[in-house]
């Protein structure tokens, strides 16, 4: 508990008062008088409030907090006030007491739901994973190679695997790289995206520490970017974050790109010598408000303009280095222009932290490229220890953290990637566990699925690889253990004899010591009380044997001054010092004020000239950087067994594992690595002899290695087609009009070319070959149009999204005229420049039928958005579904697996969804809802479905009566974007009509690059109170209203006028 609450200084006063009642549980206060009116109380048998409150609540606070705060209530006493007083604090102590006893209880049932919900999705989907069809059955059989390692027909759910083809546990294990898969990545020219938003990222003087978003995690994504671009068949690597032109950092956060130096030739795994890639680069791009840095919880509904920057930086690249690196077409023989070459898509796109993920789950859906995150630090981890606590209720903790905004997006992210990247076997199973989109069980199960070759049932689990972080090694100077290791500290003693400058913090650590030739136990940590220095103390103070052999050093952060920390720090601090006092531990505790990141080496070296021992005592270490570290510079080290440090001393064989708990455990591994002197000599050189195994380049083979195991073999993904040479001048004449193009070339394509097509590439060949097209026989312009149906010519685009319908849930016919009318009268005078879209919930056929009835001819439309997303339609070509988008959507669809769970799981009793048969189509699966009361809600929906495997996205459309369930790769919004590449068109010149409600995917559709004119009146009722529940975080987390890109239709404006201003 913290001192500096509002309330604490009254009840503290209270405290004092109850005097003896509370000494005994452990509150050590200065005795004072007792005031008569408790005197009187404490001599009758009544019972007493005050004594009960003040005892209840006191037993949860910290005795240094208590004890600060009391000096201060001292100061402040008025003798007059304190009957008033002690009686209105006994009041607020109770009621604060109730708050966090029902935060508790909120909790506890929340977990327990979650949990049973959890538990028997898990057994369902392990139910389903674990029977065999008898076709699985007969596949399996069938194969010879695999019999030794594959069940038989009869052996069933029981079939036990032989030793030789046992799948692990969970591999926590530092992997080995492969000759073949190393040199099988050498030959690639591979493009790399790493994206990392929040705080401030630079190659070069880093402000680690300098706030909450600029630390750990900013280290590592540079380090890791300038790793892999040395690292043998990669070309080019770009991170990605925010562009910050603000007068409070510094300006070259500003800066558009940064070329990141190159590692030293010592260090680049390339064994020629050469560095030939495009080598790492820093990206900034804009996001929300250009002026300001935000912290990381304010970025949220800023994520989709972040996503229409990526996606046009990465799509330009990608074109370049396709031009760049694949050989150039010849020429074609009829002296057309030359045909562009095809993009080089991104290798993976890698999010870091929850804000990241949700960026890199947008990007790999609308390139249909793999997909790695990394969480750093997951929500439901921090929301779970933030409930613990219960000093603040749900909704502060989502105002204050957004946590249900961040947690989704970390589920989103899941959804998306093939692989998680974690540091421990620790974080996958007591963190990553914690979520609905990922289960240990059902992805081992699924494993064994896939290894037999047989169907996963359209259910799926992201991988999960433990790669520890690799470290920069270029900098450490390690020696082996000599007689003259210690001259430097001859020198330090006697500076006349000195040669060279010894590092100062030499001397500001040395100056506490009496005798400073003695080993050094080193503890380098922030002052947080889950770091467990003062049971070290303990440890240390309690033992002789340990004091007259070595001397102690903590590296606690900086301060200035103690009373002015924030948070534990301050706490820990004092207490350290009240221990150093009740051993008496002077000159043998070294507690340096200040130091700076780059003393840090120079500390690790100094402990190793001692022959001393570098210690972490944590409570629970998520990873452990600073062991390896220490590892780098000689030292051996003792660990707390909970957590990282068990699989990095399982790999380097240099320490010893205690309890952090343990005072006497903790005494015996120093006093055994300081007192065996040939033990400290084998974990020195154990650990110099493994540290490459956390090295850069070692990390990026390994992480290359991952990859290409679960993103490449077999690749789930459709390659992004686009039309070669788009936007080539040569293309079209100035008067064609490629609609009426196509109709001429529908049946005149010879039968030899179109034996070359084939469903996948068919759009793409059709626009090649009307590119080729002798002039001649293109058909005349008809001139009757404006419009120029052109992809590729356009210059921009209108998208009509405004859900229109009744409470039945049919058409307004008459509000959808009014919105393409508007649009319509917008694009007049255009000369065919401007296209027109049509982005609904309902099915193509009713689209065009909805068009009709509004006096339009469907075939002005350029494209239908249709069933939320799911069907891509090109009516001017022909009024079906196009198979070039059905196959870029169908990644990780579940297909007819999903069908039959969605009624039973999205009802509230009975159920309440009927499969709505003329709605459904290969992507799309519709259900009519018969009661808007008796559905659940789409979280909720999707919640469940995770927890079984299912990836899909779920719309609420038609005024609640229709659930559209379509793939993960599916929605309004991702179909914009692979328009927008497809016909290299600007998302900024892209604007979309949306009402002031609509379904349940509306408020996807107001944030990004593009322009949002809300209409307001258009919608009688939408279907977005079917969006999300109370406990969800609210529109405020996904779109941002003040944004200049959003305007709403003021009363008396002219619709189209707006929209040609815009």
């Amino acid at each position: 508990m913290a001192a500096g609450n509002e309330w604490i200084n009254g009840y503290l006063e209270a405290i004092l008062d109850a005097g003896s009642k509370l000494r005994p549980q452990g509150v050590q206060l200065p005795p004072l008088e007792t005031a008569p009116a408790l005197a009187a109380e404490e001599s009758s048998a009544a019972y007493n409030p005050t004594r009960y409150f003040v005892e209840e609540v006191v037993r949860s606070f910290d005795e240094q907090a208590l004890h600060k705060t009391w000096t201060k209530v001292v100061a402040m006493r008025n003798s007059q006030e304190r009957s008033n007083r002690l009686e209105n604090l006994c009041w607020r102590i109770w009621n604060v007491s109730r708050q966090k006893k029902q935060v508790e209880w909120d909790y506890t049932k929340e977990v327990a739901r979650r949990k049973l919900e959890q538990e028997l999705g898990s057994r369902e989907a392990a139910e389903d994973l674990s029977e065999l069809s008898e076709g699985e059955k007969d596949s399996i059989t069938a194969k010879p190679d695999a019999a030794a390692a594959q069940p038989s027909a009869d052996d069933g759910e029981h079939w036990q695997p032989q030793p030789r083809t046992r799948l692990a546990r969970i591999n926590s294990e530092v992997r080995l790289v492969s000759d073949d898969e190393e040199e099988q990545t050498k030959k690639r020219n591979l493009y790399i995206v790493l994206i990392s938003i929040h705080g401030l990222v630079r190659g070069e003087n880093m402000e680690l520490g300098r706030d909450s978003d600029t630390g750990g995690q900013v280290k590592y994504v540079v380090e890791l970017a300038r790793a892999l671009a040395a690292t043998a068949g990669v070309h080019r690597v770009d991170l990605l974050t925010r562009q910050i032109s603000c007068p409070d950092v510094d300006w070259t956060y500003g800066e558009p790109v940064e070329m990141l130096e190159r590692l030293s030739s010592a260090d680049a795994d390339d064994d020629d010598g050469e560095q030939s890639g495009g080598g790492a680069y820093i990206v900034r791009l804009p996001c929300g408000p250009r002026d300001q840095y935000i912290p990381k919880e304010e970025l949220w509904p800023h994520i989709p303009e972040f996503v229409d920057r990526a996606l046009s930086h990465v799509t330009e690249v990608a074109r370049a280095l396709g031009d760049q690196l694949q050989p150039p077409a010849p020429p074609p023989a009829d002296g057309a222009a030359a045909v562009a070459a095809a993009p080089i898509w991104p290798y993976v796109i890698h999010g870091h932290y929850a804000d990241a993920a949700e960026v890199a789950a947008n990007l790999a859906s609308a390139l249909n490229v793999p997909m790695v995150m990394t969480g750093h630090s997951l929500g439901r981890n921090k929301l779970e220890q933030l409930l613990k606590l219960g000093r603040m209720p749900g909704p502060e903790i989502q105002g204050t953290y957004k946590i249900a905004r961040r947690i989704e997006a970390e589920e989103t992210g899941l959804d998306t990637a093939e692989m998680v990247v974690t540091s421990t076997k620790q974080e996958i199973e007591e963190q990553w566990g914690l979520y609905d989109g990922f289960d240990l069980m059902v992805e081992r199960k699924l494993r064994v699925r896939q290894r037999r070759g047989v169907s996963s049932l359209g259910r799926y689990m992201p991988r999960m690889a433990v790669i520890p972080p690799g470290m920069d090694f270029s900098f450490v100077e390690t020696q082996d253990t000599a007689d003259g290791d210690g001259a430097d500290l001859q020198m330090l003693i006697a500076p006349d004899k000195a040669k060279k400058a010894l590092p100062p913090i030499w001397s500001d650590v040395l100056r506490f010591f009496t005798n400073p030739h003695k080993p050094m136990i080193l503890a380098l940590s922030r002052p947080d009380p889950k770091k467990n220095v003062t049971t070290l103390l303990k440890a240390y103070g309690e033992s002789r044997q340990l004091r007259e052999l070595a001397n102690l050093t903590l590296i606690l952060g900086n301060r200035d001054d103690i009373e002015d920390m924030a948070g534990g720090g301050g706490a820990v601090l004092t207490a350290v010092l009240k221990l150093i006092d009740r051993y008496d531990l002077y000159g043998q505790v070294a507690y340096p004020k200040h130091h700076k990141q780059t003393d840090v080496p120079h500390i690790y070296r100094l402990a190793a000239k001692t022959k001393g021992v570098f210690i972490n005592p944590a409570l629970v270490e998520p990873f452990g950087l600073t062991i390896i570290e220490a590892a780098a510079y000689g030292l051996p080290v003792v660990a707390t067994k909970n957590g990282g440090p068990v699989d990095i001393l399982k790999a380097l064989h240099n320490g010893l594992l205690v309890d952090p708990h343990s005072a006497e455990a903790i005494t015996g591994a120093l006093l055994s690595l300081l007192a065996e002197k040939s033990r400290w000599v084998e974990c020195r050189r154990n650990g110099l002899r493994n540290i490459h195994r956390f090295s850069w380049p070692h990390h990026c083979r390994l992480y290359l290695s991952h990859v290409s195991t679960y993103c490449d073999q077999p690749s789930p993904h459709q390659p992004l087609r686009v039309p070669l040479g788009l936007g080539s001048s040569t293309s079209f004449g100035a008067d064609d009009s490629l609609s009426d193009s196509l109709r001429g070339l529908s049946l005149q394509i010879s039968v030899d070319a179109s034996s070359d097509l084939n469903a996948a590439d068919s759009a793409a060949a059709i626009m090649d070959a009307l590119r080729r097209r002798p002039a001649s026989e293109k058909p005349a312009s008809s001139g009757a149009r404006a419009l120029g149906f052109a992809p590729g010519r356009r210059e921009s685009l209108l998208v009509v999204a405004v859900d229109c319908y009744g409470d039945d849930g049919k058409p307004d016919v008459e509000q959808l005229k009014k919105a393409i009318d508007a649009a319509v009268s917008a694009g007049d005078g255009a000369g065919g420049k401007q296209g027109y879209v049509l982005s609904t919930g309902m099915t193509i056929p009713e689209a065009a039928e909805a068009i009709k009835a509004c006096g339009a001819d469907v075939a002005s439309f350029d494209a239908l958005i249709c069933s939320s997303g799911a069907e891509l339609c090109y009516p001017w070509k022909e009024l079906a579904a196009d198979e070039e988008y059905s196959g870029h959507v169908a990644f990780r669809w579940p297909g007819d697996h999903v069908k039959s769970a969605v009624p039973r799981l999205g009802s509230v009793e009975e159920v309440a969804l009927a499969i709505d048969r003329p709605a459904c189509s290969v992507h799309c699966h519709a259900y009519a809802a018969t009661d808007a009361s008796k559905v659940k809600k789409v979280d909720s929906i999707r919640q469940a479905l995770r927890m079984r495997g299912f990836r899909c996205n779920l719309v609420y459309t038609r005024a609640c009566t229709r659930l559209n369930v379509i793939p993960l790769s599916a929605s309004r919004p991702r179909a914009l974007r692979y328009l927008s590449i497809q016909w290299g068109i600007d998302l900024s010149k892209v604007a979309v009509l949306v009402g002031e409600t609509g379904d349940t995917d509306r408020e996807r559709l107001l944030p990004g690059v593009h322009r949002t004119l809300i209409l307001p009146g258009m919608v009688a009722r939408g279907s977005e109170e079917l969006l999300r529940g109370d406990d969800g975080y609210t529109m405020a987390d996904v779109v941002a209203m003040d944004s200049p890109n959003i305007v709403t239709l003021a009363e008396g404006q002219s619709a189209s006028d707006l929209l040609k201003a815009i």
